[in-house]
């Protein structure tokens, strides 16, 4: 059995296929179905904003925010960028969503002890025809003291990440990748992750498609478990890697199966990534005991950290 198992995960990571495609000991049942699990994104309240701008003076923006009536935002360009960069910045998703995040049931500006009063756009970087990181400056004013509240921010939205357990002999092993991560100066071993693409908050395709980027193997979306709907509500059912700077909020996956050992032989150092990203990646198989102490990897810490919590209270499905 575990003979022809392998004959078809060779092919396999020569030419992706999904995993169901095999005979595999399955280890997982649907334990949300998709609707809910995208459910925790809502549509929070709309906003109102006129942008001007003259020959003498820096592009501005102004918006009307619901929760503060009566004192517009005002949105400037930093010199250097240009009118294009501002605009699509401006009607960007990341900056919209920033907005709805204020006032939302925990936003910053729900209940009414802070006041937003002036945004700076700094910089823009685009991934193709999309912003795909946007960095600005939020002037907001706690109104008990009248002091400014720390407001330089790094959006990049959000992202997802999985945690692939694959038993074997006994064993289980965690896949992950090793990549050349420029902002540390460091290669990284991390879990197979990745950004939004769009606005619709597909994050377990997105976490699928992922995984058949940066691994080699295509997974089914009824296969995934979602680790960070096992948090409490309040939460918004998110995990934020660095809210000090940076909004981005990471859906955690659970995908867990059986293969036989010659597919954890050929799936470490395998190389993948999207090339013409620039992405470079080895595909590495750590022994799930040691992955803890082996990684430096915030996502993979934090899913071993509710994977581990679930299954003591018994929220894992069998």
């Amino acid at each position: 059995m575990w003979t022809e198992i392998g004959k078809s995960m060779t092919h396999l990571l020569r030419s992706p296929m999904p995993l169901s495609a095999f005979a595999l000991p399955k280890r997982l049942v649907v334990s949300f179905p998709l609707a809910q699990l995208l459910h925790r994104h809502t549509t929070p309240k709309p906003f109102c904003s006129r942008m001007s701008a003259t020959p003498s003076t820096s592009l501005t923006h102004s918006i009307s925010l619901p929760t503060q009536l009566g004192q517009p935002v005002q949105v400037l360009a930093a010199p250097g960028l240009s009118d294009s960069e501002f605009r699509a910045a401006i009607e960007s998703s990341l900056f919209r969503q920033w907005l709805k995040n204020l006032e939302c049931e925990n936003g910053i500006l729900a209940n009414g002890y802070m006041t937003l009063t002036q945004v700076l756009i700094q910089g823009v970087d685009m991934f193709g025809k999309r912003i795909g990181f946007l960095k600005f400056k939020a002037d907001i004013i706690d109104k008990g003291t009248g002091n400014k509240v720390p407001g330089i921010v790094f959006a990049r939205g959000p992202a997802v990440t999985v945690l692939i357990l694959l038993e074997s002999e006994g064993t289980t092993y965690a896949v992950l990748t090793e990549q050349v991560r420029v902002p540390t100066g460091r290669v990284v071993l991390e879990l197979p992750a990745g950004m939004l693409d769009d606005d619709k908050g597909d994050f377990v395709g997105t976490a699928v498609r992922e995984v058949e980027e940066e691994i080699g193997i295509r997974l089914k979306l009824e296969d995934m478990v979602d680790l960070t709907a096992f948090l409490d509500p309040s939460t918004g059912f998110k995990v934020f890697p660095s809210p000090g700077g940076c909004d981005e909020e990471l859906g955690l996956f659970l995908y867990r199966g059986c293969v036989d050992k010659n597919i954890i032989t050929q799936l470490e150092g395998k190389e993948t990534g999207c090339v013409k990203h620039g992405e470079l990646i080895k595909v590495r198989v750590v022994p799930y005991e040691k992955l803890w102490h082996t990684t430096p990897d915030a996502k993979a810490l934090m899913a071993i950290a509710i994977y581990e919590m679930a299954k003591k209270e018994g929220l894992l499905p069998q």
